[in-house]
């Protein structure tokens, strides 16, 4: 393997790596009406601090460093990460976290250097996985905010009984967190702990909504706050937001039913070339070891690799709908 190649399995390895975390902490696009119940429901109306001393007494920040001075000054900031630890909901300390990915770095460059590879190409590998618990972490907070998401209508047809048989919003919300699993009954449960040491329960909703950032949460946080200040009947309206999110989920159904022939598509044209390419490598390598010997095939592997993401990109884009 030449220098020229050592090189750019670098350069792309950290251009992985970087894009990968700045994906992992950044926030998604959202639409206009989605940016306006995010104005209502959320943080940017949030009067409640999450530093005071009714939340520190209910629940710690997810990410703790404050006694540990080396952490503190590796993750000065780290309301992203926290963010995301807290809505990942991992049963351990981030502390203790933190030596997963260093366990994961140590052990990887221990097997290359046992394995005789190149001494450039081991930093490299230490480097991509050490973030993959922080991709995983991502999947766990999408699996279980998706979760959550599955369970609401069962938890606002619950709350609006409890309101038609005369009960508090409270109360309501108190038997979510008993008759239902988790995480939502997690989440509500945390609603109702909240308001029971004197927090408004319409803060303590406007949190929850930044914790679980769906259009979901943010209609029932939304429904909750204008009829606490107006009035009305919000059971009714309770049990229609639970109604649409029936129905979404099951337009949802309908559209990976029609867009399964093209994600289908998409994994065996993405899979193809590097897959043929290893074939012909390990059955005739002369044939195809030019491309790994000369600049130009370098630079030709380097430009294949390029048109996979974009057309990677361009499938994605085309198969995900949007409901």
């Amino acid at each position: 393997m030449n220098q020229t190649m050592v090189m750019i399995l670098v350069g792309v390895a950290v251009v992985v790596c970087v894009g990968g975390v700045c994906m992992a902490f950044m926030k998604t696009s959202t639409s206009i009406a989605e940016k306006r119940l995010d104005d209502m429901s959320t943080k940017r109306r949030f009067k409640y601090r999450k530093g005071d001393a009714a939340a520190n007494f209910l629940k710690n920040q997810a990410v703790d460093l404050k006694g540990s001075s080396f952490w503190s000054k590796v993750f000065p900031k780290v309301d992203g990460i926290n963010t995301l630890y807290e809505q990942a909901d991992v049963g351990i300390e981030f502390k203790h976290f933190l030596y997963i990915p260093i366990g994961l770095a140590i052990v990887s460059a221990i097997i290359g250097y046992f394995l005789k590879i190149p001494l450039l190409i081991i930093p490299v590998c230490a480097a991509l996985m050490s973030v993959l618990p922080f991709f995983w972490l991502v999947l766990r907070k999408r699996k279980r905010i998706k979760k959550f998401t599955a369970q609401m209508p069962d938890a606002l047809e619950l709350v609006g009984r409890a309101l038609r048989a005369g009960h508090g919003l409270a109360s309501g919300l108190h038997m979510v967190a008993e008759e239902m699993p988790s995480p939502i009954s997690d989440e509500f449960g945390r609603v109702f702990e909240e308001q029971n040491l004197g927090i408004p329960i319409e803060d303590s909703l406007r949190a929850m909504a930044d914790r679980v950032p769906t259009m979901d949460v943010r209609f029932f946080t939304t429904a909750v706050v204008i009829q606490r200040s107006t009035g009305g009947d919000l059971a009714e309206v309770l049990d229609k937001i639970g109604r649409i999110i029936r129905e979404r989920f099951q337009i949802m159904g309908q559209v990976a039913a029609l867009t399964g022939e093209g994600r289908l598509s998409g994994v065996v044209l993405l899979a193809m070339p590097p897959v043929l390419l290893a074939f012909t490598y390990t059955t005739n390598p002369g044939y195809t070891g030019v491309l790994f010997s000369t600049q130009m095939g370098t630079k030709m592997l380097v430009f294949a690799g390029v048109m996979q993401i974009l057309g990677a990109i361009a499938i994605k884009k085309i198969i995900a709908i949007k409901v």
